[in-house]
């Protein structure tokens, strides 16, 4: 800044006050800025300049945006005199007196160094310098400052001091650099080693302009790892100060303006300088977060040079004190108590890629959810104890648009033998760091050491960072493929004992395995016993869960939930699932529960090599009366009476609507009383939706067992349930509100809103067959029957009463909505079907009533390889 004293100034009628303050900062050799004590804030300030006096004038870069304009350099000795007075000053109180005000409000004055006039005169040290002169023009004789001014400036000249020596003084202009070409390759040439400097202008707490020392580049630098309140910029260009912005500025001014520091440039993202400035006094990043004037900044703590902990400390320090920007945070975790934020437990279950099921102490099961990652699959160990710390608890969140629903989540670090198991998996480029918004601290409390392992596994190309193509892992789910399971059965059971891992627990005796060497998933039960059943929807209602269902279930998860087991498979049933032995660390889960009284013995132990085991165990626990056998009492033999009480049939039939009819004679039908107008509203309101936001075509990828909506042959969108891709030009439908199938494009097929899915109303067609009839294995007499049948019934409403249940659906007797008659048995009258003899009497009674024709009345009319004839179709 150009700084020219006033003119010599005649003594003043009367002594000018002496004040007092501290030096802020020097602008130029005669020029300087004087501010008082702070009082609850940033304190006021004031410009003296020297008086009698002249130095040379700073250099000022050109003006921006004016490129008529051009850069003024120093003025020869201009930079030594500033210099010789911020090295005496800064910081330092003085003592002045004002002598003369101008009309633009600019003040002239002596300055003193110390605080009265008995200190060192600045002004005559900067003349006995040789670094300013002295304004002789109007100077009186009988002014004894101004005469000994200019007795030392004859003194100066004649011992050729500062500008009075010889050489002009062209060495001692600056050359400075206002602008470095390529920021990144100089901060790198640097290799973040120390280099001199002058903090020349603090424009926020944490973005400081520095002149680098001895090559005078001027730069600016934001402190690494932090950010302060700052200033915005208006439209009118006035500045609005954020909370606590004034203050942090005044912090930091206060101990580095002008200051000889050290700075360690560290890292230039984006044309942005980040450095750490070095203080004698200490480090000016950690005062700021310790005294609460600046938070922690995520994007640069990774460059910070001098341990981001140590920031994380002094953060954490200024939030537990709750001083200034911290002044109304709350913790996290301040609603936890210790004990719930700190803890040892067991992991039972590793649930997805970041979230894992422990169990506590007390024998509660709490869900744990990896804080501050997202990776795409875990290396979890289950069945080990951990040490988890609670970081946050994530509210729960409602759906919006476009984003899914979540729980309350408890997020923690979660560590075994030292080591944080999250930190490990990012290492491994097994998982990513979440990227937070600054305000946000609800993250791991080992944030920066999960930073700094992702920039490592992406600097060595681990996992996720890896440009090698990602391998591809093909597993095999043949749970529930009957003719897939018959061709891996005889390779299972020569294998003997298979190795396996349980993936999932259905119930206590029902589980999904991985069988690593034949790659495939397969649904295993456990041989030789009889579980208790747990709840679980049927076609005629929900099955209601048997006693100790769950605790079966629980102890079986508690001993194999993803571990890795031994199994021997024996057999396989209709639907496809094996059954055979589990074997855990040479206990067979099967004699476990029952030793544990959750399960009994079947009879088909009889003939493997555990029978007698499991019959000892179960003797054992029945003695005990324990659990199943609670209430269990051995009758005497001699009241043990084979009795056969006869049910009576019951009969209540409803109304339904007949949609479709199977080529098996299976017929769906819809429920009149309870769904059918639902469904109309349901529809009508859908197809309203449609029309006013059409699906786009192509949009949906189809996949097996998605509900989804199709477009009929009649143009209308229906509910559908996606049962087969072959492609997509044809995929396999389901309608389940009528029950018929359709292949159809994808184009045809559309997602189903949430408020139109199977939640809001469920699937309105049910399957049903006929009772006490026997389909025709020979197709074209089934389909004699079956083309009756559609003539007689389809899309018409009947009355139907269940009989009984089937494997796949319950049998049921229809009657013709009109004139009541029995539909099955009119099959039989016509002679296109025969009767189902049933076992139970109170079923074969109803058949000899209902059914009482005398059907062999010209002999036995069926086929000689019929059933009793020791022939099966």
């Amino acid at each position: 800044m150009a700084s020219v004293s006033a003119p010599a100034q005649t003594a003043p009628a009367q002594t000018a006050p002496l004040q007092r303050g501290i030096v802020k900062m020097v602008l130029s050799g005669c020029a300087i800025i004087v501010r008082g004590q702070p009082r609850g804030g940033p304190p006021p300030e004031r410009q003296i300049n020297l008086s009698n006096i002249r130095t040379g004038a700073m250099a000022r870069r050109a003006a921006q945006g004016q490129p008529d304009t051009k850069d003024t350099p120093d003025e020869p000795w201009a930079f030594q005199a500033r210099e010789f007075l911020r090295k005496k000053l800064i910081g330092k109180e003085v003592c002045f007196t004002v002598e003369i005000k101008t009309s633009l409000g600019r003040e002239y004055g002596m300055v003193y160094l110390g605080k009265d006039t008995s200190g060192e005169n600045i002004a005559e040290s900067l003349v006995n310098e040789g670094l300013a002169t002295v304004r002789r023009e109007g100077i009186r004789g009988n002014n004894p400052e101004q005469a000994r001014l200019c007795e030392l400036e004859d003194q100066s000249k004649a011992s050729k001091k500062g500008m009075w020596s010889e050489g002009g003084g062209t060495h001692t202009i600056r050359d400075i650099k206002y602008t470095i070409e390529n920021p990144r390759n100089f901060v790198d040439s640097l290799h973040q080693k120390p280099i001199n400097a002058i903090i020349e202008h603090v424009r926020d707490g944490s973005v400081v302009r520095a002149l680098l020392l001895p090559d005078y580049y001027l730069v600016t630098v934001m402190l690494s790892g932090i950010k302060c309140p700052t200033f915005k910029r208006e439209a009118d260009g006035t500045e609005t100060p954020e909370p606590f912005a004034a203050e942090a500025k005044f912090f930091t001014e206060s101990r580095l303006l002008q200051r000889d520091v050290q700075i360690i440039l560290e890292s230039c993202p984006n044309q942005v300088i980040l450095g750490t400035i070095l203080h004698p006094n200490g480090n000016i990043t950690e005062l700021l977060l310790k005294e609460g004037f600046a938070r922690c900044v995520d994007w640069s703590m990774a460059v910070y040079t001098q341990g981001a902990e140590k920031l994380r400390a002094a953060e954490r320090s200024a939030k537990e004190r709750k001083v200034r920007i911290w002044k109304d945070y709350v913790a996290p975790t301040a609603n936890l108590d210790q004990k719930d934020r700190q803890f040892v437990a067991k992991v039972m279950q590793v649930i997805n890629a970041d979230a894992m099921v422990v169990k506590l102490n007390s024998g509660e099961y709490k869900t744990i959810h990896l804080s501050s990652i997202r990776p795409p699959r875990i290396e979890g160990e289950v069945n080990q104890f951990v040490n988890v710390t609670v970081d946050y608890i994530r509210a729960a969140t409602g759906p919006g648009e476009g984003t899914p629903a979540f729980a309350e989540r408890t997020c923690a670090t979660v560590t075994i033998g030292g080591i944080n198991i999250a930190e490990a998996l990012v290492s491994k480029g097994l998982a990513t760091v979440i990227r937070y918004r600054q305000d946000d601290d609800q993250r791991s409390s080992h944030y920066d050491e999960l930073l700094a392992a992702e920039a490592r596994a992406i600097k060595n190309g681990k996992g996720l960072h890896s440009k090698k193509e990602v391998p591809i892992h093909r597993v095999a789910d043949i749970s529930g493929e009957t003719q897939k399971a018959k061709q891996f059965l005889p390779f299972l059971q020569r294998a003997g004992r298979s190795e396996a891992v349980v993936e999932y627990v259905f119930s206590g005796s029902r589980l999904k395995l991985y069988m690593p060497k034949e790659t495939c998933l397969i649904t295993f039960l456990l041989a030789g016993i009889e579980c208790p059943r747990s709840s679980r929807n049927l076609p005629g209602g929900i099955q209601v869960a048997e006693p100790f269902s769950d605790e079966a279930m629980l102890f079986t998860k508690e001993l194999v939930l993803q571990r890795e087991v031994e199994v021997e498979v024996e057999s396989m049933d209709k639907a496809g699932n094996f059954i055979g032995w589990l074997h855990i660390e040479g206990v067979n889960l099967s004699v476990a529960l029952v030793e544990n009284a959750l399960s009994k013995v079947h009879f088909t132990a009889e003939r493997s090599a555990y029978y007698k085991t499991l019959v000892t165990a179960e003797e054992a626990c029945r003695q005990r009366k324990e659990k199943i056998w609670a209430n269990y009492e051995e009758k005497p033999v001699e009241e043990v009476v084979h009795l056969s009480e006869e049910k009576e049939r019951v009969a209540n039939y409803r109304p339904v609507y007949v949609t479709e009819i199977a080529d098996t004679l299976h017929f769906y039908a819809q429920d009149v009383e309870t769904g059918t107008c639902q469904l109309e509203s349901l529809m009508e309101t859908m197809r309203a939706e449609i029309a006013a936001h059409p699906p786009v075509e192509g949009s949906y990828s189809a996949r097996r067992g998605d509900y989804c909506l199709a477009k009929f042959a009649d143009g209308e969108w229906y509910r559908a349930r996606v049962e087969k891709v072959e492609s997509p030009a044809k995929v396999h439908v389901f309608y389940i509100d009528y029950g018929n199938r359709e292949v159809v494009s994808s184009t045809r097929l559309a997602a189903m809103p949430p408020a139109f899915s199977t939640r809001t109303l469920p699937a309105q067609a049910t399957e049903y067959t006929f009772a006490f009839i026997q389909v025709p294995q020979d197709e074209d007499a089934r389909a004699d029957v079956v083309d009756c049948v559609v003539r007689d019934i389809q899309n018409s409403q009947c009355m139907l009463n269940v009989e009984y249940s089937g494997a796949t659906c319950p049998h049921v007797t229809l009657l013709f909505g009109d004139t009541k008659e029995d539909v099955g048995l009119g099959l039989v009258k016509e002679g296109l079907v025969m009767v189902d003899v049933r076992k139970e009497k109170h079923l074969q009674k109803m058949v000899r009533d209902k059914y009482g024709l005398n059907i062999w009345r010209y002999g036995d009319f069926r086929a000689d390889d019929a059933d009793e004839f020791g022939y099966s179709r």
